[in-house]
């Protein structure tokens, strides 16, 4: 067995004065070298766990560890080995890809050399080195979603941490995304990964864990459950342990 790279002990999320917590006690761990998947409808907690685990948001209470060959660090110094994907944009669209990755990359102080090589690198990977110097606002949405990506990867993350990172993308950007995220965990890195592409993640997560009303349900490789609730996939496991009830 690995060793765990995060451990989440008693977490509790309230937001204002509502009455039911966002997540409510949730435990679990980690193992580095892991694709761990976070599924569930929606309002099911699993944003704000990730946003709890990226430290963008605090936690009510309970507690979240990191270990980095096998030592407990505090969040603080975990900070620049963690990349994070969000469902949502988050660059400037105004600027190129090549502004962009620069912008990013400085803020980890990464070596200028350095820093060159890894932006030729992602642009080639990921199909955008021909639009490098043209302004992002005129990409399409698939184009916008790899440059997304790139931003999220300059840092060499040791943990990748994915919403929705293949959303509204054809099938040519889906592939490239998910070859780049294979090959990235081969490598050594540890992705969690939230999405509502229910057969794309049955390919690609190793562990998962599903969450309803802030609260994991169930948790275990997805072969197990699928033989364990005697469902034929991941859609009919959610359906079946949450119900068909719309949610807000």
């Amino acid at each position: 067995m690995p060793a765990p790279i995060i451990e989440i002990n008693h977490l509790v999320k309230r937001f204002g004065h509502h009455e039911r917590p966002s997540l409510n006690g949730i435990n679990l761990r980690i193992f580095e070298g892991e694709k761990f998947g976070f599924f569930g409808p929606n309002g099911a907690g699993k944003t704000t766990l990730i946003s709890i685990l990226c430290n963008i948001i605090t936690p009510t209470s309970g507690s979240v560890k990191y270990y980095f060959d096998e030592k407990h660090l505090p969040i603080q110094a975990v900070l620049p080995s963690i990349g994070f994907v969000p469902q949502d944009f988050a660059f400037y669209p105004e600027l190129t890809p090549v502004q962009s990755l620069y912008y990013f990359g400085t803020l980890y102080n990464i070596n200028k050399q350095t820093l060159r090589d890894k932006i030729d690198n992602l642009l080639r990977r990921l199909g955008l080195d021909h639009v490098r110097n043209k302004s992002i606002h005129t990409f399409s949405g698939g184009m916008k979603r790899r440059i997304n990506l790139a931003i999220g990867l300059i840092n060499s993350p040791k943990i990748l941490f994915l919403d929705e990172p293949t959303v509204g993308v054809d099938v040519q950007t889906k592939l490239t995304i998910i070859s780049l995220l294979n090959e990235l965990n081969q490598d050594g890195t540890t992705i969690i990964y939230t999405s509502h592409h229910l057969k794309e993640a049955e390919d690609f997560c190793d562990r998962i864990a599903l969450l309803d009303n802030g609260e994991i349900i169930a948790i275990d490789t997805l072969p197990n459950l699928l033989s364990q609730n005697k469902v034929a996939n991941l859609e009919d496991l959610i359906i079946g342990l949450t119900g068909k009830t719309l949610r807000d």
